[in-house]
């Protein structure tokens, strides 16, 4: 009876020994938060394609898990703690929270490091094709869908409409691209704006309920010294036939979204995701997630980047001939 009480005892530690090894050997894996951005948003498509992606999901070594965010600005703050060790954030956030020139932010974002230029991103203003607003001056007074608080679009929204004087002259609504949309089609907003890449699901489901136009931003920013205050943004036009109804180029301006990390994630985790990512099939994957990402490639990975790369992706782009 002893005997078999032993041999049950004996079963139950080293049944218990294998579960306590299974569960530690879990938990050594490591978890690479990447932080996308809100629904309906290109952050967030990003963040998702990586993640999903079947040589990314058979890595031994850790686990890349996408996490929604309010976009570029918290993705920035989060990446910079630590709280998120990957992130997409727009190139002009990460230049002036490094340099400590975010509004009413002095602080130096200095764990934030570049891994690679993902895709452009430009304004889009929306409005009513017969609602007469031809100029980011004519919306004094009107309801308007600035970005979820906290995100790129809001942060870029407040850059440019106090550069033009307008920001504290309209009827300020943060919310996603989505609700705006939704909003807009209610005509609960008389218009939105977004600082994402085109087409938009969010515009084109504007375009659905309402005909629809895009200012041409291009035009404020010239005649009002935009570029020369800063000089990262740069021109660009959606062009003609992108959304319903808009048959005309639309002149805008764009930042680039960059794929960034903190400074304290293993050189080894971002060269092999790089790795996995900038090959000819990884890059296939990528463009079949939106049109958007059609210029991502070896070529393109290390341009419009001024500032400084994490050592995983220095090194990478150092091989591939992309960086001297």
């Amino acid at each position: 009876m002893k005997n078999r009480f032993f041999n049950v005892i004996i079963g139950i530690c080293v049944f218990s020994m294998i579960i306590f090894a299974f569960s530690t050997s879990s938990l050594a894996k490591k978890r690479i938060v990447f932080g996308g951005g809100p629904a309906g948003g290109t952050f967030q498509v990003v963040a998702n394609g990586i993640q999903v992606y079947k040589s990314v999901k058979a890595i031994e070594e850790f686990t890349v898990k996408a996490q929604s965010s309010a976009g570029s600005v918290e993705n920035l703050r989060k990446v910079n703690k630590g709280k998120q060790q990957m992130g997409v954030v727009y190139s002009g956030h990460v230049y002036l929270g490094r340099n400590g020139l975010m509004k009413n932010d002095p602080k130096k974002y200095e764990d934030v490091l570049a891994v690679a230029w993902l895709y452009g991103a430009p304004a889009q203003m929306v409005v009513r094709a017969d609602s007469g607003i031809k100029s980011v001056k004519d919306l004094v007074g009107k309801k308007v869908g600035v970005g979820n608080a906290g995100s790129g679009a809001f942060a870029n929204c407040e850059l440019f409409f106090s550069h033009m004087g307008v920001w504290d002259k309209i009827e300020r609504n943060a919310m996603g691209y989505n609700d705006a949309a939704a909003a807009f089609g209610n005509n609960q907003l008389d218009a939105f704006w977004l600082f994402t890449a085109f087409p938009s699901g969010a515009v084109i489901m504007a375009a659905q309920t309402n005909d629809i136009a895009l200012l041409d931003l291009n035009a404020d920013a010239e005649a009002s010294g935009f570029y020369k205050k800063y000089p990262y943004f740069g021109k660009l036009a959606v062009p003609a036939g992108t959304y319903r109804g808009v048959d005309y180029d639309a002149p805008s301006f764009q930042d680039s979204a960059l794929w960034v990390a903190n400074s304290k994630v293993s050189a080894d985790v971002v060269y092999k995701l790089l790795s996995i990512i900038y090959t000819d099939e990884g890059l296939k994957h990528m463009h079949g997630q939106k049109k958007t990402f059609k210029h991502m490639s070896l070529e393109t990975g290390a341009t419009n980047i001024v500032t400084p790369f994490h050592p995983g992706a220095e090194k990478f782009w150092k091989e591939k001939g992309m960086l001297k």
